[in-house]
């Protein structure tokens, strides 16, 4: 059993979990996810692992509660087990021969974007780091990206923290002051991660994404977490999470991503419901 040794509400909706995984901490890499089950009935839920520390044998989750499977999750308590955790899935984020990032992360999407910085931080690398967030309230991990970064810029869309405004301001206008990136990376909303690419492509800065389609199995059979990229279909659970933004058709991603809307607001009011009747 895979025990809850940390438990942290890093602010009304996303919450920290560090795990005793051995087996997965010693592999573990940036870019890599898990797919756990809180309980033995649970739904299959993959998520990006946020950090690891071979040494003590954990790993780091980070999840925004937003549906049945992850309120379900947020009821263990330190202490508790979860009932399935495997990985780690997917290819690591490439970080070999690298000198100089930028790596932009928005919402929720900043959990997976630290540990690629702090990576890239350990390996010598300039890295930038450019996040986002609606407003002050959910600001997560600012002093942990401070910390591996050399550049920081924070921003929000009401301008309640940082600077106001969207990620892409504060990227682009680095660029044309003369910052010469090897690299872009973004991880976030799709539609953040669309006009990031969109951003970097006038300038011919190469820029990778990480995908987080819908995903049932994380080996490639079912082709749940199917995308267009460069006009070829690929799976984000074994070629990715990360692709290129400049060859993935992020329109079709948003458009397979709200299917299933309806559906998960259904869940989530099922799970309401079932905690309620726990509680009293």
């Amino acid at each position: 059993m895979f025990e809850i040794v940390k438990k942290e509400h890093l602010n009304p909706t996303v919450t920290k979990m560090v795990i005793q995984a051995p087996l997965i901490a010693k592999k573990a890499e940036p870019g890599q996810f898990i797919i756990f089950r809180a309980k033995e009935d649970s739904e299959r839920v993959p998520l990006t692992i946020g950090d690891y520390d071979r040494e003590a044998g954990t790993v780091t989750i980070i999840y925004q509660i937003v549906g049945g499977a992850t309120m379900e999750l947020d009821t263990l308590e330190e202490g508790d087990c979860l009932h399935d955790f495997v990985g780690p899935l997917g290819q690591p984020t490439h970080t070999d021969g690298l000198k100089k990032v930028a790596v932009v992360g928005g919402g929720v999407g900043c959990a997976i974007a630290y540990p690629v910085a702090k990576k890239l931080h350990e390996l010598g690398v300039e890295v930038t780091s450019i996040v986002g967030f609606r407003n002050k309230d959910l600001v997560i991990l600012e002093d942990e990206f401070k910390a591996v970064s050399d550049h920081f810029i924070m921003m929000t869309d009401d301008g309640s923290y940082g600077e106001k405004g969207v990620v892409t301001a504060p990227l682009e206008k680095l660029i044309q002051d003369g910052a010469e990136f090897d690299e872009v990376i973004a991880i976030g909303p799709v539609i953040m991660m669309k006009f990031v690419a969109l951003t970097t492509k006038k300038y011919d800065v190469k820029t990778m994404v990480s995908m987080n389609p819908i995903m049932i199995d994380g080996t490639g059979m079912c082709g749940g977490c199917r995308l267009t990229v460069g006009g070829e279909t690929k799976f984000a659970c074994v070629d990715g999470p990360d692709f290129d933004g400049h060859l993935v058709d992020f329109d079709e991603a948003m458009h397979r991503g709200s299917m299933y809307r309806d559906f998960e607001a259904h869940a989530r009011e099922e799970a309401c419901n079932l905690l309620t009747k726990e509680v009293n």
